[in-house]
């Protein structure tokens, strides 16, 4: 198994993820885009992974590499029809790459907040048997304003209509973040831009109390992130067989 993953910011990683993939054994490369790093051809890989990033979806001129992005995501998932998972920008990539509308929120979302799954999770491969509402870890001001043709919605909170999503058999985008670890929210908040959006939300000193509420809620979070990857690995292992 070999992992593609598309970063938009260094310290915005798999986060968790990244401790699965070396207990199953998985490799896993990194192409850093805002770093200018080529997108490699994709058929040495079983899966695409899109993290999030402080960019937004429609700023292609000031980061001309979304255009190269955009269409690598369209390959992977309508041509070679690759698992994808999307985070936070990659759930709003997938988004519009597809035809879909990605725009600003009235009122950002950030802080451990509660989403709700939908009745068409129940039957989903990936997401079925999650308990709702579900807490999650929320750090976002635009969202998925209309998800592509066919898209099933997955779960929503409510400022956002469209907390996850899955398109046709193997591509999934959340908005929320399953990557989450004990790390995350001191990592993210030295970046001005999230951590202006975060003083906005929750005020003064916002950092230190989101970080203590991110770690009292770290087991559930990283049990619910558990599932999501075992499910997801086992559509790409189904693919690769």
């Amino acid at each position: 198994m070999r992992i593609l993953v598309f970063q938009h910011l260094d310290i915005e990683h798999p986060g968790i993820f990244l401790e699965f993939l070396k207990e199953d054994g998985v490799r896993w490369d990194t192409v850093e885009l805002d770093e200018g790093e080529p997108i490699p051809p994709l058929n040495g890989y079983d899966a695409l992974w899109v993290m999030g990033g402080p960019m937004d979806v429609w700023e292609e001129d000031l980061h001309p590499w979304l255009r190269m992005e955009k269409q690598a995501i369209r390959e992977a998932v309508l041509e070679r029809r690759m698992p994808y998972l999307g985070i936070c920008l990659g759930h709003q990539l997938l988004a519009d790459a597809l035809g879909g509308r990605v725009g600003k929120m009235a009122r950002p979302e950030v802080g451990v907040m509660q989403i709700e799954y939908s009745e068409a999770a129940a039957a989903d491969p990936v997401f079925a048997g999650m308990a709702s509402p579900a807490t999650c870890l929320q750090w976002h001001g635009a969202a998925v304003l209309q998800p592509p043709a066919g898209a099933v919605v997955l779960a929503r909170s409510p400022l956002c209509a469209v907390q996850a999503m899955r398109v046709n058999e193997h591509a999934y985008g959340v908005q929320y973040h399953l990557e989450i670890t004990a790390r995350t929210v001191s990592e993210w908040s030295s970046v001005s831009a999230y951590e202006d959006a975060l003083e906005k939300s929750l005020g003064p000193d916002a950092s230190e109390r989101l970080a203590a509420e991110t770690l009292k809620a770290l087991p559930r979070l990283n049990r619910d992130a558990r599932r999501v990857y075992d499910r997801f690995m086992g559509l790409a292992r189904k693919r690769r067989a």
